[in-house]
């Protein structure tokens, strides 16, 4: 599954300073997320430069256009929190700019939670180096866990920083790249610590209508298409994977009447049959679906990942039905539903849900 994106940790930017001169190696992870990100940062130079110069391919200066025209329609259209984010670029060596872990108990469908000071909890860690990532997959591995790791093409620093472009955005499709914008932007609107599900679901659901709102304003007729053949992908599967976790729910809690061998074994035919529906879906998809276009094999941590960023979505999107389609109302919406307690949030956000009909 390729997955877009992901909030991080801001606190590993806050003790930049301290990991880069003391050295301690106690905090390992926080410096090479905090040494990692300045060198990210490091590396940019304004867009405009990139425009103005004459050894920049023409297909990088088309995107690098779209993307600024993206950034005006984000602030002014959808009233995002702009200010300079994505306004300078560079080029990275590799698809992606991290990777992302999730970590998930054998027979749970709650995922690990890494915490951090001011930011709180969040189910998935990132790293800029692959193999630090694989070495704590394999960490929770040998403690029975499911683990997953995916290519993360964008993070957003919530504010605290002004987000960078770079090519994991430029090689993305036109629609795709605009979106992605779109999510990012989103999420300096509104976070909750310890809720990733909210505030995930949340900037997809801006990412999606934020697209309809571009492509039928640019008269995109093609890549509203494909963004609707997406979107459909999308629905697809998240019905297929509500019925795996329902499955997978009802058996999880008999752990006390069947053995490990035997909830091994139930769990396995479970996600395998997953893997075949999903496959049937995909042999009339035009473009890769959430798992990807072949998926091996299914666990527990796919399923936290896919959810973490589409349980919600139809419920903001039914909750900017319900505020005139205006973002700016939708927002201020939204804002008065974090200061719920989680129970409340959760109770509203399912309403929602089964108030949305993709087709209205």
């Amino acid at each position: 599954m390729r997955q877009l994106s992901q909030i991080y940790p801001l606190t590993l930017l806050i003790v930049i300073c301290f990991t880069i001169f003391s050295g301690c190696s106690s905090l390992g992870y926080y410096h090479q997320a905090a040494a990692g990100h300045l060198s990210l940062m490091m590396a940019t130079e304004p867009v405009e430069d990139w425009l103005d110069a004459p050894s920049t391919p023409g297909p990088l200066k088309a995107k690098l256009r779209l993307s600024q025209q993206a950034r005006q329609f984000a602030g002014k259209n959808l009233h995002l929190p702009v200010g300079d984010a994505f306004s300078e670029y560079t080029s990275l060596d590799r698809p992606w700019v991290l990777v992302n872990l999730v970590a998930v108990p054998e027979f749970s469908l709650e995922a690990h939670q890494w915490c951090y000071p001011l930011i709180g909890c969040q189910a998935y860690r990132g790293y800029y180096h692959l193999e630090d990532a694989r070495a704590e997959a394999r960490d929770f591995a040998d403690r029975s866990y499911d683990t997953f790791i995916g290519g993360v093409t964008a993070y957003s620093t919530l504010g605290w920083f002004d987000d960078p472009l770079h090519s994991g955005f430029t090689r993305l499709s036109d629609s795709e790249m605009v979106a992605l914008i779109f999510h990012e932007l989103a999420h300096q609107v509104v976070y909750i610590p310890e809720d990733t599900a909210f505030n995930e679901s949340f900037a997809t659901a801006v990412e999606l209508e934020g697209l309809r709102a571009w492509l039928q304003k640019t008269g995109d007729t093609a890549g509203f298409d494909q963004a609707l053949d997406r979107l459909r992908q999308r629905n697809q599967t998240l019905e297929l994977v509500e019925e795996t976790t329902d499955e997978l729910r009802a058996l999880y809690e008999r752990d006390a009447s069947l053995s490990t061998a035997q909830m091994r074994q139930r769990k396995a035919a479970i996600f395998e049959k997953l893997r075949r529906d999903y496959l049937a879906l995909a042999q009339h998809w035009d473009q890769p679906g959430p798992f990807g276009a072949a998926p091996a094999s299914l666990n527990n941590a796919n399923l936290a990942l896919f959810r973490q960023y589409n349980q919600y979505v139809p419920g903001f999107r039914q909750l900017l039905r319900e505020t005139g389609g205006r973002f700016d109302d939708f927002y201020r919406a939204v804002e008065a539903l974090a200061e719920l307690d989680k129970p409340q949030r959760i109770a509203r956000l399912e309403a929602l849900n089964q108030r949305f009909d993709e087709d209205l």
